[in-house]
């Protein structure tokens, strides 16, 4: 069928729909740091005769902070008795020390001590002073912490994805009986016109 435009439209409406709570959930649970993951996240619709879809995209980042990452190994977090400990992401398809993304531990501890300098952490003297930049370890401290314990999901994209979906193959079937008659309505239109 070739005129799929209620068809388009409905696929188009659960993109849009699924993208703007996934952005809304990176706001509310403060994951929307630098922007760039909640400005990367996208979608494309994909409508043919044989089958129609949507591909969404969530950067190079986003199913890490989506689906979380698992940690090398939660016995090696550094700090005193107030140091969280465990594995944060038990159930996650992705793991510290063992993917292909591309990276070493510095540049990693880097990018968190410059996370740390825009969110203000500053670590203390003996005496419990606050000691003035240092992010470097900072970053490193949490760097290693991170990766041994691991980065706990948030669901920002996964939760919007399947309440969305569950209401989909209505919008769906709704859409396409729509287009089919339209199809119907087009065709009864030509012959008409071809008779006289």
């Amino acid at each position: 069928m070739s005129y799929l435009k209620h068809l388009n439209k409905a696929l188009n409406d659960f993109g849009r729909n699924v993208i703007s709570k996934s952005r809304s959930n990176l706001t509310r649970k403060k994951k929307a740091d630098t922007g760039r993951l909640y400005a990367g996240l996208g979608y494309k619709t994909i409508v043919g005769e044989n089958s129609s879809f949507v591909v969404f995209d969530l950067g190079k980042y986003g199913n890490f902070v989506d689906k979380g990452v698992k940690g090398k190994d939660p016995s090696k977090v550094i700090g005193g008795k107030k140091a969280i400990r465990g594995q944060q992401a038990p159930l996650s398809p992705y793991r510290f020390g063992r993917g292909t993304f591309k990276g070493s531990f510095d540049d990693f501890a880097s990018s968190v001590g410059d996370w740390a300098k825009r969110k203000g952490y500053r670590l203390r003297d003996e005496k419990g002073r606050f000691k003035k930049g240092d992010y470097q370890t900072i970053g490193r401290i949490i760097a290693g912490n991170i990766y041994n314990r691991g980065i706990k999901p948030s669901l920002f994209f996964t939760n919007p994805y399947n309440v969305s979906k569950k209401k989909l193959p209505k919008k769906v079937a709704i859409a396409f009986a729509m287009d089919l008659a339209d199809e119907i309505r087009e065709e009864f239109y030509r012959k008409q016109k071809e008779q006289k």
